[in-house]
């Protein structure tokens, strides 16, 4: 088959294997880069094509072929692969538990220092803390609202000191307290 022949059947074919890549893709761009690579596989192994067999078919098997392949690069390139040392923990399957021993004992001696606070700035404090806002304390004790604010604003300065002066500047304790 001259070269001639062959980009004339293979033109012929533009359609039908774009309608192929299609079907294969479902994507406009990825059919057309399909298409593209099998006429370029298609020019490129010409000599490989034997005149006597069918054309259609030949060009049709490269696209399939070629999308087959570049399907299983892609799932190739999607596979983890798991190189750590012991996968004892991977491979368990059951669930881990989380001791919570430390945040406990902080929890306890927090309330501890709440507690100790004066009656004055700990009880504002506390019903600020449970979701009361600051009118609403302000109306339960007859106080102006400023009063309230600043009580609640020595309350946690109080708090602080005492968190400094037991831990010093744990990183832990000031997020709890943040």
């Amino acid at each position: 088959m001259s070269i001639i022949e062959f980009n004339q059947n293979l033109n012929f074919l533009t359609e039908s294997l774009n309608a192929f890549a299609y079907s294969l893709t479902k994507n406009t761009e990825d059919a057309k880069d399909l298409y593209q690579e099998t006429a370029f596989r298609a020019i490129h192994n010409r000599d490989k094509f034997r005149p006597e067999t069918n054309f259609k078919a030949w060009t049709f098997t490269i696209m399939k072929n070629i999308f087959i392949n570049n399907y299983r690069k892609k799932v190739k390139a999607n596979t983890i692969l798991d190189a750590t040392d012991n996968t004892y923990y991977i491979d368990n399957g059951q669930h881990t538990s989380h001791n919570d021993g430390n945040r406990n004992i902080l929890m306890k001696e927090l309330q501890t220092m709440i507690d100790s606070l004066e009656d004055s700035i700990r009880i504002p404090f506390v019903m600020h803390h449970e979701g009361y806002k600051y009118n609403e304390i302000a109306e339960m004790f007859d106080l102006p609202l400023g009063t309230v604010k600043s009580r609640i604003f020595f309350a946690r300065k109080a708090l602080k000191e005492q968190i400094y002066k037991s831990y010093g500047d744990y990183p832990t304790v000031r997020s709890m307290i943040a």
